[in-house]
């Protein structure tokens, strides 16, 4: 087959940022003269595997899938694969090592070399490892296929400054390193002449954003100029930090219409003294007073945060501390996660490591005052009117033809009934909240307003042909705004490092 017919597949793992590089692959690799792979096919020609480390089995789930291809490739000596990602950064050689049927590993700051990388895996007939200690320069020119017609993750930094004990991110991303505003704007008004009308600031310490530029508030100018890009209907952040939440990013967020009512806070403990441990740089009463300012400008905020269950050294009293703090916060939704080691952090080699069975009771308790919480939340929305951004992928399989599914400004999901006239992914439905589950809304009942979009109609030109969609990259995550709610005790992923 001709290199301009090699087919390929991006298969990610992990955040948001990775999702994000995997459409950066695939544009590199269509540049190139690679098409997608379509669904339901032969093995692709190419398989990228794009790798999340901070799994406690991240590295069993990656060789898994590795050693189910090893047969398909000794069948096909054409075929190739590549491994990218954090894991790529961390284990380097040892992964041709396990698996010597691989053909190129790249580190996090290496995905622009992915193609040059496979056809000199192809020439020379041996493995081809390359990983960078640092990014040399944001990697902004690169080409991107989006998965999504009317909504797009625009990054704004990499990296991390943070010293989390349970974090690896800094070693894997490295420093943070910002990209100047006008090419972040730049972006946005090209991809809104697309047809994007929902966009996603994207960084590790999203809020952190100026550090690298000498602007402390660099990111609320920013947003307010998001707020000035003609056509832009929604905007959206992830995931932010507390340390660097200041009152001019509440400020703008208030004030700029296109910026959605919602945030996502990681709060990690409730309890200061877990803080101090895991090296979080504020106590539970600053994150308190971060969540009452934002609700004072904000009073329709939906809420979300990430909580870490069982961290070393976490007494009864340190996880009542969480509790007081869900409790108070009221978050609309919660990403709960049980401790797990990550090599190479400092808490891995913490004494007072806990028992699992401990950890797993108290991630019960956790997750049920959750379910609780975000249910009540949910049905303060009942009878209230919103506008629903409808989604691809989001509905129900069980009655696809009688439902769609779409997000509402706060992101909350909204499953509505089908409207008689056809509506699109990107057009946006008003329609009134009429039942609250935990994790959804339902707006039973005639729709109120359709209104075609300019996004609707990239959408509609993308898929013109839905039966030979290709199937392109394999995304881990959704594709629209910020993190979706997972069901009752699903490890979501709103962050790399869910810092």
């Amino acid at each position: 087959m001709p290199d301009a017919a090699r087919t390929y597949e991006v298969r990610t793992f992990g955040c948001q940022m990775n999702v994000h590089d995997s459409e950066r692959m695939a544009g590199l690799l269509e540049r190139a003269g690679y098409v997608p792979a379509p669904a339901g096919g032969e093995s692709p020609d190419v398989v990228v595997f794009n790798t999340c480390a901070v799994r406690e089995n991240a590295d069993n789930r990656l060789y898994g899938n590795l050693g189910q291809l090893a047969p398909k490739k000794a069948a096909r000596p054409g075929m190739q694969i590549a491994v990218g990602g954090c894991l790529a950064q961390k284990d380097r050689d040892a992964i041709v090592s396990r698996a010597p049927w691989v053909d190129v590993v790249f580190g996090t700051h290496n995905v622009g070399s992915l193609p040059v990388l496979l056809d000199r895996a192809r020439v020379q007939r041996e493995a081809q490892v390359e990983i960078a200690e640092s990014l040399e320069a944001f990697p902004s020119t690169l080409p991107t296929r989006r998965e999504s017609a009317y909504a797009a993750w625009v990054a704004i930094s990499v990296g991390c400054n943070n010293t989390c004990t349970f974090c690896i991110v800094p070693a894997l991303r490295g420093k943070e390193k910002d990209r100047r505003p006008g090419d972040v704007l730049a972006e946005i008004e090209a991809l809104v002449a697309e047809g994007v009308t929902e966009i996603t600031l994207l960084g590790q310490n999203v809020n952190a954003y100026g550090s690298d530029i000498g602007d402390r508030q660099a990111f609320s100018k920013l947003l307010r100029a998001c707020g000035r890009v003609e056509g832009l209907e929604r905007v959206r952040f992830t995931s932010p930090h507390p340390r660097d939440f200041t009152d001019d990013v509440i400020e703008a967020m208030a004030e700029t219409p296109n910026v959605m009512p919602q945030l996502h806070m990681p709060l990690q403990s409730g309890s200061s003294r877990v803080l101090r441990a895991m090296r979080r740089s504020y106590r539970q009463e600053r994150y308190l007073g971060i969540i009452g300012k934002v609700r004072a400008a904000i009073p329709d905020a939906a809420i979300t945060t990430d909580i870490i269950v069982g961290f070393p050294g976490e007494t009864e009293e340190d996880f009542e501390e969480t509790l007081h703090v869900v409790r108070e916060a009221r978050f609309a939704q919660a990403f709960t996660f049980q401790y797990s080691k990550r090599p190479g952090t400092p808490a891995a080699e913490m004494p007072d490591q806990l028992p699992k069975a401990t950890v797993q009771e108290r991630y019960e308790r956790l997750v049920a005052l959750q379910d609780d919480i975000s249910w009540s939340e949910n049905k303060k929305q009942v009878g209230r009117t919103v506008e629903v951004l409808v989604a691809e992928g989001e509905g129900r399989k069980d009655d696809a033809t009688r439902r769609l599914s779409g997000r509402a400004p706060d992101n909350r999901l909204v499953h509505f009934t089908r409207p008689a006239e056809p509506v699109r992914p990107g057009d946006v439905v008003t329609v009134e909240i009429t039942y609250a589950a935990p994790h959804h809304l339902l707006a039973e009942g005639q729709v109120q307003s359709v209104r075609r979009s300019r996004a609707g109609d990239a959408w509609e030109r993308r898929t013109a042909a839905p039966a030979d969609r290709p199937q392109g990259v394999m995304l881990g995550l959704p594709t629209v705004g910020a993190p979706a709610p997972a069901a009752p005790g699903a490890p979501g992923a709103p962050g790399c490092e869910v810092c």
